[in-house]
Parts: structure tokens; C-alpha cells; sequence
């Protein structure tokens, strides 16, 4: 506001006395007749533009273009995003517990949390809603949708639903409430005695959650390893990854530094409570979806040589973010500081501009990068989020596979399949049998989605290529015999791309069963990167040796 009223008395001064007097060059100043352009503009374009515009709407674009000139986190958040940023940062909202999308007949619930209002009510995924609150959810779009069964915690939403199973049509009351998501969505033992945490979020308790599984694993006997899997975890609350970090490490140590342009937003973040195991090996699993508070996580345990990071290089963000009152319940979430773990260097990726297709970071030169040193001597760089201490590659797909499931089509089937089967075995047993899978392919082939491999694209680009140089006459018979080859029906492909379409589909459907957790059991039997991690913390002393320390104990 002082800034803002600086601002007037500098625009004031300007059209009193002229450009002659000295502060016309200050900062103030500038930020005074940039103001007065834009109010300017805005009169204009509102009493003389061709067509009626509308000024509110104009601001905000001119507002969104501003910030997109400076970096991709700098937002502004009008009114109606509110809620949104409610659940991002809370990991709650009021609701009924479910996730929806849009079908043709109404709206479809796509996952339902369990124990939640929309989960007690028996509302599965496949079941279509064509009625809220009154309304006929037909042609709802299902931002509207998803707005009308959000509300205050306990009052009533009034859905009319076609029931998957049976095809009935009910009519239901459901009782909103708190929804909370938990930031844990599976913990548990693997190969007898490594424990493993996955932690989707850093959301308000989400090191609560953390504690209580950590605290669960032990509680077995058998617990002698860690895992903590941050894959695809895009961060959240600062203060829940250091309360993590804090559990593994001794009181009062250092996490991470906020640095900025202005002492306000500056910060040392501490441990604050007495630790749980600072002896445990602990293996940290990352991609290039952890961002943030996740590379907080795995970089600080990595810069105290607590624990070995493994997976593939991280997405580099470390910028710290506040959020500002705008007034008129709008807010401003704007860069104020860079974040700096125990080693001194940023994760922050030096170009943010330019990444891989995937968002993750891109090549960045040796030359533009700085060396710093953990707390054992071992060598790590900042510039573009953390480098883990294995390389661990997670499994590739055929275009195939990413075409259908951008369609959608193993999520349709499994749909189809949970309505046929009242009950399957547990997620670490369940298996599709051939004659399963051949329905797959009988369903799958009747629906619309582009068979063609990435080798038919190639070559196909390849004939054009030809042609235009005026070369395919000359090859035309051997691209014939090469097409033969190459060039299957769908459910050729099918059959062939089976080792790595019928795990995604054993997963899909057991979370129709035993929900998200019992899609990461499943998950896990056939994660490259796991069985890695896991290995890797089977043979003690190549851990001890990443770590450049002496022989691994036990936990405590």
C-alpha cells in the first residue's frame, strides 16, 4: 500500500510540475505513469472500442500477462480459484470424497476415496450421476459439477444416480464433510523387511501422516530399511518436508535457507522435534515430477549423507512462493525467495524456460553449474534439481500404449470388468487370465484410437520424404516388403504389447477394489525403480559406499 500511495503523490507531482523535476527518473515515478498508461487504456478501450468489452475481464489478461514475464509460479488467483488453493496447500475441501469426469450420459464418477461420504454412500467408479442438487447433470460441464457437490461440511447434496452394477437408477442424499486427503497413500513392508512410504503431497499434517506410518512399519519388528518415494510429488508446504526430514536427522538441524530480495521473506528452517531413527538406511526415490518440497526432502537427506537418492534427476524447483491479498478476495502468489539446502546450492533450474517435453529439466552445461559438498565430502551441483546418487530408468512404453491409455480404454474396461466380478484376489495376487485378456482385446478393438506403432509413423514419414526427393520409385519394393512386416492389425499389437499393458490394466482394476492403495501394491510388483531401490539397499555395503561412510547399521 505505501508503495501504491508513493505511486499517486509521484503521478501527482508529474502533472503539476512538468518532466523537469528530478524524481521523473526514480522507480516510483515509473511505476506511476505505468499506471496511469494502463487506467488510461482501460478508459479508452471501454468508451471507444467497436464492441462493448468487458474491463474486469481485461484487467486480469493484463494482470496473467504481466506474471508471465517473470517465472511459471508467480500466479494471480481470482476469487474463484480460492478453493482450489484451499485443497493444495490443506490437502482438505468439503465435499463427498470423489473424483469425477465428464460422459456422455451426465457425469461419471471417476474415483471414490475410501471411507469418505461419496464411498459410505456405495458410490463406485462407472456410476453415472444425471442428477445434483436438482439439476440435470446431462449437459453439466464438470467444473460446474465438481463445484455443485463441493459445499460446507455437513450439510446435504442430492444426487440422482445409474448405478454401474444392475444399471438402476437411485436417488441418494449425501452428507458432506471435511475431506482430507492424507499425503500417505500407501505404506507397508516390502521383501520382509524394508519399509516403504509413499507421500503423494506436503499438504497441512502431511508429516503427522508420515510419522504414524513410520511409527506403524516399526511397530512389526521387522523394520530394518526405509524407503520414501517421492515420485511425482509436486511439493506443497515447506514446513511438512523439513517436520519429515526432522525424523531421520538430529534436533535443530539446518534443512534449507530462504533467500530474497527483501529480509521479510527470508528464513532458516530448523528441525523441530526429537528424531524417531537417525540410524536407519533410508533410500529416497525421485523423478522428473518431484518437485519442490519433495526435492527439499530427498536433497537435504542427501546433502547430510542420510540417505542415498535413486531414480532419475528431479524437476528443479526451488523457488519459494508467499501469497499476497489483492483485495476483493483475490490473492497474488508471487516468487519472493529461492530456497538453499544444507550444502549451500539452489535446486532451482537455471534456465526454467526451456525444459523437456515431459516439464522436467533439460541439459544444463557442466560450465553453468557449481560444485558444493555434502557432509561426508561427496560432490553434488546445483542449478537444476537434484542428481540422484543411483541412476535408475523407469519403464518405457509403445505408442500404443500411451494411445490408449490417452483414450482412455483400459479405465473404460476395468469399469466393465469390476461391474462383471463381485470380488477379485488381493492386489499382490491378482493376475488377468488369457481369456481376461483376450476380452481386453475384443473390447479394446471396437473403440476409436490410433493402432499405429512409432515405427508405421517413421516410415510412413519416410514414403513422404521419398517421394518429395523423388526417390520412391526407386525403393518402393523394399518399403513394400518392409510395410508387410511392420504394418500389423490392432489386435496383433495387442497381443504383442501384452508384458506391459496388462499391468496397467491389473492396476486399474484392483483400485476399483481396494482403492489407491491397492493400485500401489500392484504397482509395485513390476516397478523397475523399486525393485533398484530395493536391491540396492539389500547389499549394505555398496549403500555404506555411496554414501562415502563406514559400515550401515540396523535401525534403532
Amino acid at each position: 500500500m505505501q508503495l501504491f500511495q508513493k505511486c499517486i503523490i509521484a503521478a501527482a507531482v508529474w502533472a503539476v510540475v512538468g518532466p523537469v523535476v528530478a524524481p521523473a527518473q526514480s522507480d516510483d515515478f515509473k511505476a506511476a505513469r505505468s499506471l496511469d498508461i494502463f487506467h488510461s487504456t482501460l478508459r479508452e478501450l471501454s468508451l471507444f472500442y467497436v464492441d462493448s468489452v468487458k474491463v474486469d475481464r481485461l484487467v486480469e489478461i493484463g494482470v496473467e500477462a504481466m506474471l508471465e514475464s517473470l517465472d511459471p509460479y508467480t500466479v494471480y488467483l481470482p476469487e474463484e480459484a480460492s478453493d482450489d488453493f484451499d485443497i493444495v496447500t490443506t490437502g482438505q475441501y468439503g465435499g463427498v470424497g470423489a473424483l469425477i469426469r465428464k460422459s456422455a450420459g451426465g457425469v461419471e464418477i471417476s474415483e471414490q476415496y475410501e471411507g469418505f461420504p461419496a464411498d459410505r454412500a456405495g458410490l463406485v467408479a462407472g456410476d453415472l450421476l444425471i442428477e445434483i442438487d436438482g439439476q440435470s447433470a446431462l449437459d453439466m460441464p464438470v467444473d460446474k459439477a465438481s463445484t455443485t457437490l463441493r459445499g460446507i461440511a455437513g450439510t446435504e447434496v442430492a444426487l440422482k444416480v445409474v448405478k454401474l452394477r444392475g444399471g438402476d437408477t437411485v436417488a441418494l442424499s449425501v452428507t458432506r464433510e471435511r475431506v482430507h486427503i492424507s499425503d500417505v497413500v500407501y505404506a507397508g513392508l516390502v521383501a520382509d523387511s524394508i519399509g516403504y512410504i509413499r507421500v503423494a503431497s506436503f499438504t497441512k499434517d502431511g508429516s503427522r501422516d508420515f510419522k504414524n506410518a513410520f511409527l506403524s512399519l516399526r511397530k512389526t519388528g521387522r523394520l530394518r530399511q526405509l524407503i520414501i518415494d517421492v515420485r511425482s510429488n509436486g511439493g506443497g508446504l515447506l514446513d511438512e518436508a523439513v517436520n519429515m526430514v526432522g525424523l531421520f536427522v538430529p534436533y535443530g538441524t539446518e534443512v534449507v535457507t530462504a533467500r530474497g530480495r527483501i529480509k521479510l521473506f527470508e528464513a532458516t528452517y530448523k528441525t523441530k522435534e526429537t528424531p524417531l531413527d537417525t540410524q536407519i538406511p533410508i533410500a529416497v526415490l525421485v523423478n522428473s515430477a518431484s518437485a519442490s518440497a519433495a526435492e527439499i526432502l530427498a536433497g537435504a537427506l542427501q546433502d547430510m549423507d542420510r540417505a542415498v537418492v535413486i531414480g532419475t534427476r528431479t524437476f528443479g524447483k526451488g523457488l519459494v512462493q508467499s501469497v499476497r491479498q489483492l483485495g476483493y478476495n483475490t490473492q497474488l502468489k508471487v516468487t519472493s525467495a529461492k530456497y538453499y539446502i544444507p550444502s549451500g546450492r539452489c535446486i532451482q533450474i537455471i534456465d526454467y524456460s526451456h525444459r523437456n517435453e515431459d516439464g522436467s529439466a533439460g541439459n544444463i552445461p557442466d560450465s553453468l553449474r557449481k560444485a558444493f559438498r555434502t557432509k561426508n565430502g561427496r560432490t553434488v551441483y546445483d542449478g537444476g534439481g537434484i542428481t540422484p546418487d543411483v541412476l535408475a530408468e523407469p519403464a518405457t512404453y509403445t505408442r500404443t500404449t500411451y494411445e490408449l491409455v490417452a483414450r482412455d480404454i483400459p479405465w473404460k474396461y476395468s469399469t466393465r470388468y469390476f461391474a462383471s466380478h463381485p470380488a477379485i484376489a488381493a492386489p499382490d495376487d491378482f493376475h488377468l487370465t488369457d481369456d481376461d485378456y483376450e476380452q481386453f482385446i475384443d473390447y479394446a478393438v471396437g473403440q476409436q484410437f490410433d493402432g499405429r506403432t512409432a515405427t508405421e509413423l517413421h516410415l510412413e514419414k519416410l514414403v513422404e520424404t521419398l517421394k518429395s526427393e523423388q526417390l520412391y520409385d526407386d525403393t518402393k519394393d523394399e518399403l513394400a516388403a518392409l510395410q508387410a512386416k511392420v504394418n500389423t492389425d490392432k489386435r496383433d499389437k495387442l497381443r504383442r504389447f501384452r508384458p506391459e499393458l496388462q499391468p496397467l490394466l491389473e492396476e486399474e482394476i484392483v483400485s476399483r477394489y481396494y482403492y489407491t492403495a491397492g493400485r500401489i501394491r500392484a504397482m509395485l510388483r513390476r516397478d523397475t525403480q523399486m525393485n533398484a531401490t530395493i536391491e540396492l539397499l539389500q547389499h549394505k555395503d555398496t549403500y555404506g559406499a555411496l554414501l562415502n561412510a563406514p559400515a550401515v547399521k540396523g535401525g534403532e
